[in-house]
């Protein structure tokens, strides 16, 4: 009797400790990103932030699994004033449930985690002080790009404002003062900063803020906001490598840092609050290395955010991401932004090995600390797989191959770091091998055929020596630009039908400014600091596009972000410095498709005089979501307001590239389709112009353009054209690609589309 009391009690304790753990569970808050109905406020209300307020404070009441009632301020976290029409907030699942019974309830989304995307690049573009964006842009002057970031470092030089004018009047932003951070430190180049973490913090109410203000504590926004604008900055170098003046794409833009990237976390609540203040303030052109990957348009708080930004004429700029080569891997794939692909520079930094015969021979590295001259043994140890007998050679050169499986360069390198040998030499083929080369020890990568050099040296030798010289920075490297293997490929999950990325530009070993009290290298076990730093990914990419799109922005106040967009890809380069393709590293090589590199790597002079543009309003936007058969609610979370006008609903929006899916998998073999797509494009030269179309062949599919000439008698003056694809339903290849050019008759203009045909199929 006795134990089948305890047995009964112990089932029902075991019972109700699973109840309140589950009712626990249920009651735990979240934060929450709430779209409303701004048309649905009671006249009572003065203003949209305490409507919310009484809001929260009914749906609190109301929640059976409210434990502890709260007040609607400590649930409350941003009102937004521009990016949506609604606010965040800290609900229970019973609250959300609540709150979507409220009057102007439109939708929610949970805050989710937003992903970072981590001298020479100036005079890589073909910027210079005498001729084209430079000069007839004053460098960029008066216009104010925000960035979106991990927060800035003042006292860098690369925001020094020698001989800027006064802020322009316009300018409704501050400089917050914070921890380390007085609102003094800024001046006419770094004209505002301010940070948000409230997000950030009612997820973790317990949360200790490091840096409780706009001061960098990572570096990364120091590093993306200086490429963009920083000035110019003497003696600049990465321990050596690179050495020169430092500036920015545009460096006497003004620079503005929005602070929501935070060591403890980013969130979705703060960066949408973060553009929500850019746009009050008044920047002209946003730069955000960030993004959300596989979300739907309409549940992207950034897209969303975005698009009031634009509905404001701000041109932005994002990065693709870094997780290539894999396609589908893009983020950013919203239609209203310019979306940045990396690629490299003409520029490489490496080392110089000195055989004891004379003979030199040059190589990859970036170690950052001082190595001596002198000569030592040199021994070649095959794999250098063996830890044991890597640790017993002291004193000595140690070569490595690489036999080039998976992780196997990683493996070496973790043997060589372990065993604390002097020097290492590896021989690789590796396309990861940048990854390594900013080695804590003195460390060259050389090609195969180099290595084989160094391995018949000391197979030939009976007392073979060599020696190691460092921090060369060799420019003139031939084949660039090449598409890097990180950099994300298209499609686009959020809206494939418009081909992305948009365009590349310099995202690798990019110099720019650091904090000085941040590690920026490690030399064995020590720690090194510097004031400017080699940073790669499309990080550093998106915003040497924010910067030109800023020289544009001087020259052309008044273009709308897609006409400026347009510029920017319809000039871009498809062809390196050998005259030939531009080839994909993370493609074995292979000249690069569109889907790795957009339209082709940015060319800022030639962007100047497009020519012609395909400009694109923010009704040419809702024609697309129509298109997508997105429903009113989910139109309405976008465009925040529910008389969206559905009437010409179009999957082609006039944009300056075009893809096309031949992915019918259930097509009968032979049966062919046709892909059309209609532009209307604007003469933006000075004067009279006949353009005559160009089509390069691609095998497999006819692709016709008519009418195949567009006269234009005066500036302004619009035409329009179809383009049609003619292919299998179901194409065999996965990409296929070529290019559309106008061409006008004086060779004045020559205006490039990337034309792309894909069996890809976009699974949601």
């Amino acid at each position: 009797m006795a134990a089948d009391i305890t047995k009964h009690l112990y089932v029902y304790c075991w019972v109700s400790f699973c109840v309140l753990f589950m009712f626990i569970k249920l009651a735990k808050s979240d934060n929450y990103i709430v779209h409303m109905d701004i048309s649905a406020m009671p006249k009572a209300f003065s203003n949209q932030h305490t409507w919310y307020l009484a809001t929260l404070s009914s749906v609190s009441a109301k929640s059976k699994a409210e434990t502890n009632p709260t007040t609607p301020f400590s649930k409350l976290i941003y009102t937004y004033n521009h990016v949506i029409q609604g606010f965040s907030a800290s609900l229970t699942p019973a609250e959300l449930e609540s709150l979507k019974n409220s009057p102007g309830y439109v939708s929610s989304v949970k805050d989710r985690v937003v992903k970072v995307d981590t001298t020479h690049s100036f005079e890589f573009l073909d910027l210079n002080s005498g001729t084209g964006a430079w000069p007839v842009s004053s460098f960029g002057k008066d216009v104010i790009v925000g960035v979106i970031d991990t927060g800035v470092w003042p006292e860098s030089e690369s925001f020094n404002d020698d001989g800027m004018s006064d802020v322009p009047s316009r300018w409704k932003g501050e400089c917050e003062s914070g921890t380390q951070f007085n609102s003094s430190l800024c001046n006419k180049k770094l004209i505002g900063a301010r940070f948000f973490n409230k997000g950030l913090i009612a997820h973790n109410s317990n949360i200790t803020i490091s840096m409780n203000s706009t001061r960098d504590t990572e570096g990364h926004g120091t590093h993306t906001s200086t490429t963009v604008a920083g000035t110019y900055v003497k003696d600049a170098s990465y321990f050596g490598y690179a050495p020169g003046t430092a500036r920015g794409m545009a460096p006497m833009a003004r620079v503005a840092m929005y602070k929501a990237l935070w060591e403890e976390g980013a969130y979705t609540t703060d960066i949408i609050a973060a553009i929500d203040q850019a746009i009050t303030d008044g920047v002209d052109v946003l730069s955000m290395s960030l993004g959300l990957d596989g979300v739907d348009l309409y549940e992207d708080p950034i897209a969303i955010a975005t698009f009031a930004a634009i509905e404001k004429n701000i041109f932005v700029s994002t990065s693709a991401g870094n997780e290539g080569p894999d396609v589908e891997t893009l983020h950013n794939g919203t239609p209203w932004v310019i979306t940045v692909a990396a690629g490299t520079m003409d520029r490489d930094f490496g080392a110089t090995l000195i055989l004891s015969n004379k003979v030199s021979i040059n190589g990859l590295a970036q170690y950052p600390g001082n190595f001596t001259s002198t000569e030592f043994p040199i021994v070649f140890m095959d794999t250098c797989s063996n830890k044991t007998e890597l640790s017993k050679i002291k004193q000595k050169i140690i070569v490595c191959q690489d036999p080039g499986k998976e992780d196997s360069l990683d493996d070496q390198f973790n043997n060589i770091l372990a065993a604390g040998n002097i020097a290492a030499v590896f021989i690789t083929n590796s396309s990861s091998v940048d990854v390594f080369v900013q080695s804590p020890f003195p460390a060259i990568f050389l090609v195969q055929k180099d290595g084989d050099t160094v391995v018949d040296f000391i197979k030939s030798n009976t007392d073979p020596k060599a020696s190691i010289v460092f921090k060369k920075t060799i420019l003139g490297i031939k084949p660039s630009p090449r598409v890097t293997s990180y950099t994300s490929r298209g499609p686009s999950y959020s809206c494939p039908l418009v081909l992305k990325p948009d365009i590349m530009a310099p995202g690798d070993s990019v110099l720019a400014a650091w904090p000085p009290n941040i590690a920026a290298a490690r030399v064995n076990q020590d720690l090194v600091f510097t004031n400017f730093n080699l940073l790669s990914g499309t990080s550093m990419a998106c915003p040497h596009v924010s910067g030109i799109a800023a020289l544009l922005k001087a020259v052309y106040p008044n273009w709308s972000p897609a006409a400026i967009r347009s510029a920017l890809m319809t000039t871009s380069d498809q062809i390196d410095n050998t005259g030939s393709p531009i080839k994909d590293i993370g493609g074995n090589l292979r000249p690069a498709d569109p889907l790795a590199m957009g339209a082709g790597h940015v060319n800022p002079n030639k962007a100047l005089n497009p020519g012609l543009i395909y400009d694109a309003t923010v009704q040419d936007y809702v024609d697309l979501l129509c298109g997508l058969n997105f429903t009113q609610q989910q139109i309405k979370t976008i465009t925040k307001t529910s008389s969206n006008n559905c009437s010409n609903p179009s999957l082609d929006l006039n944009y300056p590239s075009f893809i096309a899916f031949f992915n019918d998998r259930g097509a009968k073999p032979n049966s062919t389709t046709v892909v059309e797509f209609g532009r209307t494009v604007t003469n933006v030269g000075d004067g009279s112009f006949t353009y005559k179309a160009n089509v390069t062949p691609i095998n497999g599919l006819k692709v016709t353009v008519e009418p195949d000439t567009l006269v234009f008698k005066t500036k302004y003056e619009k035409k329009s054209y179809k383009l049609s694809i003619e292919g299998p339903k179901q194409l065999h290849n996965a990409v296929l690609f070529g290019y559309l050019t106008w061409e006008d008759s004086g060779k004045e203009h020559v205006v490039t589309s990337p034309i792309v045909a894909t069996s890809y199929k976009i699974e949601k």
